[in-house]
């Protein structure tokens, strides 16, 4: 019988009761009384409609994260999970159905500067990853943006509905002992930056290390797979740059 595969790759399979698994997965390492005083408040708050939903969020929320700046607001059906790691700075919108997940057992967890708006049904997440959004930051509607390595993406940035982003989630296809089910899906090249006053359009899927520059335009439909140099504008799959923006 062959050995079990390396624990570094394969999934974990973790033991326990169903409440457990559910409080690993969602809260972490908070304490009993902030799972129960968290779940209180999603559930009494996080489906109401209108000025009483987001008024009685904007007082409730801020117990679900690390710290909170002033003026943010949360839309309606919000998840949190791991939000001890979560900071979040001023006048912040997270619009309805959008995810915050900075799961992980030895990473920081997730940075968001202020005015930051985040787009309806917009994932952002991590797998013992780290991320930081700057500020002025726009994530539209419907985007992917997971990190289980570094992911940084400077201030001034407009992300582009239906993007997907990645730092990590590599799978290892030279290993034909795990197969890809097995395996973590954690793998990275490196870590990845998206430069500053960096215009990403619609659709546009940036992988693993390939660091974008500063002022860039990067068309719809592109798929990054390589470094974007700054002042530039980008398109195809794979993107290259076609023009020079520098001043």
């Amino acid at each position: 019988m062959s050995e079990a595969p390396s624990s570094a790759k394969v999934k974990s399979i973790r033991g326990g009761s169903a409440f457990r698994k559910f409080r690993d997965i969602t809260y972490g390492p908070a304490s009993l009384g902030h799972v129960i005083l968290a779940e209180l408040i999603v559930t009494l708050t996080s489906p109401i409609p209108g000025a009483l939903g987001l008024v009685l969020r904007k007082k409730l929320y801020p117990f679900l994260f690390k710290q909170v700046g002033r003026g943010v607001i949360f839309g309606r059906n919000l998840t949190v999970r791991h939000g001890t790691k979560i900071v979040i700075g001023d006048n912040v919108i997270i619009d309805d159905n959008a995810v915050l997940d900075a799961k992980g057992d030895r990473n920081r967890g997730i940075t968001i500067g202020s005015d930051v708006y985040i787009g309806r049904n917009t994932i952002v997440y991590c797998k013992n990853g780290d991320m930081t959004i700057g500020d002025r930051v726009s994530l539209s509607s419907n985007c992917q943006v997971f990190s289980s390595n570094n992911l940084t993406i400077e201030p001034d940035c407009v992300i582009g509905a239906f993007t997907y982003i990645l730092s990590g989630g590599e799978y290892d296809y030279n290993d034909r002992e795990i197969p890809f089910s097995l395996q973590s899906g954690m793998e990275t090249k490196g870590p990845l930056t998206i430069g500053s006053n960096t215009w990403i359009a619609a659709h546009v899927t940036v992988t693993d290390a390939a660091n974008i520059g500063a002022h860039c335009v990067i068309g719809a439909g592109a798929v990054v797979i390589h470094p974007i140099p700054a002042d530039s504008i980008a398109v195809g799959m794979p993107a290259r740059a076609v023009k020079s923006i520098a001043d």
